[in-house]
């Protein structure tokens, strides 16, 4: 059941929606999508003293982007170096052994580069944070042996954070206004979950994807036209010189006879958008005209894509009374969805979304997470490791 929200009826005075950066990254391919309602969570044990201001080190290797920052509290950034793995690219897509072992490669060199970045040493640390799951098993494992050995040899406390919660805490980095109570939109390549959060580490898990995720949709979607790898930021290029009306594409999952307590009114499905797009590529080769058509076939489904976003956030606004909405996932990137979730909010709401930096896999997102956890005596045990079916902690239904 979810709950309505009484701190929402309009919006908080002194805050204002923030503005969106022109840059966007990639949108974060994670073949590896997490059962929510069946994953396993991580033995934790607890620790009665916390510190007031600790210096955390995150580190997320979960995907295809080596990340490293070191984070003093809840906002002040003192080290962030961001890896990105440009092999695959050539592939169209996320080779998991390679990412390994691009992975295994750096990680020295990019936590040294944040510590250095920083201007502290690993023994002036805290706490270590590392993503623990869900995401590619042999990537997790680089970032969660490297995390277990350094808070054995320091003696530190080690905390995993599963990736998506990490995500959430993204915005709030940057705007300290991003508290709960919200709406949280998480979209990735291999996320797509609308929630309710009315506390850190309370969260009802309102409808999540059915098949592909939104990010995993743009990648596909641009393979199919031809457009390279990733395929989040090539399809909102492509898009601004086309026509999003060019192509009647369906909204899935959107129709006017869905009710709330239905099992897909919040849920989402984007594999015969998906079809579609292929089906009409097909019509346009056999017409010799698909070169002609692209930039408006990729305008036409990154409008379909966000209008059903939109659509779904929009009815979880309705259900909870809460006009605060977060953004969070590589797709947060991506300036027409946060314009239409802003649109679509209107003057009475707000929308709280990560800078394109911030949006991407990141080692501040998860030290801010990890702190988070720490703060509540949440520390693993050196009997924790990664798992590709990570739960999503704190999570109902």
């Amino acid at each position: 059941m979810v709950a309505w929200c009484a701190r929402c009826s309009g919006p908080r005075a002194g805050t204002s929606r923030p503005t969106a950066q022109t840059s966007a990254p990639s949108y974060g391919a994670e073949p590896c999508r997490s059962s929510l309602r069946r994953g396993r969570r991580p033995t934790r044990s607890r620790r009665p003293s916390v510190a007031a201001a600790p210096l955390v080190l995150g580190l997320e290797t979960s995907c295809d982007e080596t990340s490293a920052a070191v984070l003093r509290g809840e906002r002040e950034l003192l080290g962030h170096v961001i890896l990105s793995q440009d092999v695959h690219k050539l592939y169209g897509g996320v080779v998991p052994e390679l990412a390994s072992r691009a992975h295994l490669r750096v990680v020295d060199d990019v936590v040294d580069g944040a510590l250095r970045e920083a201007g502290v040493e690993l023994r002036d640390l805290d706490v270590f944070g590392v993503t623990a799951g869900p995401g590619l098993i042999g990537a997790l494992l680089v970032g969660v042996t490297w995390a277990k050995a350094a808070a054995y040899a320091t003696g530190r406390p080690l905390v995993t954070v599963h990736h998506m919660e990490a995500h959430l805490f993204a915005a709030n980095l940057e705007l300290p206004a991003a508290e709960p109570p919200f709406v949280a939109l998480l979209v990735s390549g291999g996320h797509t979950l609308l929630l309710w959060v009315p506390a850190w580490g309370r969260y009802e898990l309102l409808g999540e994807t059915r098949d592909d995720a939104a990010g995993e949709a743009f990648d596909k979607v641009a393979k199919i036209l031809g457009l390279g790898y990733p395929g989040g930021p090539v399809i909102e290029r492509t898009a601004r010189e086309g026509d999003a009306r060019a192509h009647t594409l369906p909204r899935p999952m959107l129709a006017a006879a869905q009710r709330p307590g239905e099992d897909d009114y919040y849920d989402f499905s984007f594999s015969g958008l998906k079809t579609a797009v292929l089906n009409r590529v097909r019509e346009l080769e056999a017409g010799g005209r698909l070169t002609d058509e692209t930039a408006n076939l990729a305008a036409s489904f990154q409008a379909a894509v966000i209008d059903t976003l939109v659509a779904k956030t929009l009815r979880a606004v309705q259900a909870t009374r809460c006009r605060r909405v977060l953004l969070g996932g590589g797709v947060a990137a991506n300036r027409a969805l946060r314009d239409g979730l802003a649109a679509a909010l209107g003057n009475g709401g707000e929308l709280f979304f990560p800078t394109a930096r911030m949006a991407t896999d990141n080692g501040a997102m998860v030290a801010r997470a990890a702190l988070f956890h720490y703060q509540q005596g949440e520390i693993a045990g050196l009997d924790a490791t990664a798992r590709a079916d990570l739960a999503f902690p704190g999570l109902e239904r």
